[in-house]
C-alpha cells in the first residue's frame, strides 16, 4: 500500500477567515508521485532539490474543516496560494544535476524534429545500449556531455527535472490550477490557496 494525496482549495474574503471551497479529491488526480515530488517534495524518490512548495506544514490560520481532516495520522502537509502558483517558472530546474536513473525520451514530432515525449526510468535495455555506445557501464548523469542513446526509435538523454515535466499547467493538475485561477478572479490571488497532505 502507498500513500494518497488529499487536500482542499480554501478561499477567504479580505479580513475574514479561510473556508473550504473545493475538495482536491474531486479532481481525480491519482497517485502522481513525480508531480508530488516536484510540487511538495514528497512521493517518488526523484531527489528533487527544490520542490516548489516543500512540506510547509499546515497554515496556522487554516479552516476548521482542514484542521479536522488533516489529523495526526496524515503527514507531509503543505500549501500554496494562487499568487505563488501563478508565479511558478515551470521550466526552471528543481534539481542541481540530471536525475539519477531517469532519462528523457525524445521522439520525432509532426515536423520530424525530435521532441521530448516523456521521462522514464532508464531500463536495462537503454543502459546496455549506452554501455555499448560509451564503452563503459554508466548511469545517465555519468554519460558524456551531450550523450544521447538511440534505442527502439527514440533517443534517450539525461534530464534535469523541471515542474513542467510532471505537473504542467496543461496536464492532469490543469483543472486544479484553472479552478484556483477562477476563484482568484473573485477573491484575489492571495485569498485562494491549495492545502495538501498525504496519508
Amino acid at each position: 500500500m502507498g500513500a494518497d494525496i488529499d487536500g482542499v482549495i480554501e478561499t477567504r474574503e479580505p479580513g475574514d477567515g479561510w473556508g473550504t471551497e473545493v475538495d482536491l479529491l474531486d479532481f481525480g488526480l491519482g497517485r502522481e508521485r513525480f508531480a508530488w515530488d516536484c510540487l511538495f517534495g514528497y512521493g517518488s524518490g526523484l531527489c528533487v532539490d527544490r520542490p516548489l512548495f516543500d512540506a510547509r506544514g499546515l497554515p496556522e490560520d487554516t479552516s476548521e474543516e482542514v484542521a479536522a481532516c488533516a489529523g495526526d495520522w496524515q503527514h507531509s502537509h503543505s500549501y500554496a496560494t494562487w499568487a505563488e502558483i501563478a508565479a511558478v517558472d515551470w521550466d526552471a530546474p528543481v534539481c542541481d544535476a540530471p536525475a539519477y536513473g531517469y532519462v528523457g525520451e525524445w521522439r520525432p514530432g509532426p515536423d520530424g524534429e525530435l521532441a521530448l515525449d516523456g521521462v522514464a526510468w532508464a531500463s536495462l535495455e537503454i543502459l546496455d545500449a549506452a554501455e555499448e555506445l560509451f564503452g563503459e557501464d554508466l548511469m545517465p548523469p555519468e554519460w558524456p556531455p551531450g550523450g544521447a542513446v538511440p534505442y527502439d526509435g527514440a533517443v534517450y538523454r539525461p534530464v534535469t527535472v523541471t515542474p513542467r515535466m510532471f505537473a504542467p499547467p496543461d496536464g492532469s493538475w490543469g483543472p486544479v490550477w484553472t479552478k484556483m485561477r477562477e476563484l482568484a478572479a473573485e477573491y484575489g490571488d492571495e485569498n485562494v490557496r491549495l492545502v495538501v497532505w498525504f496519508g
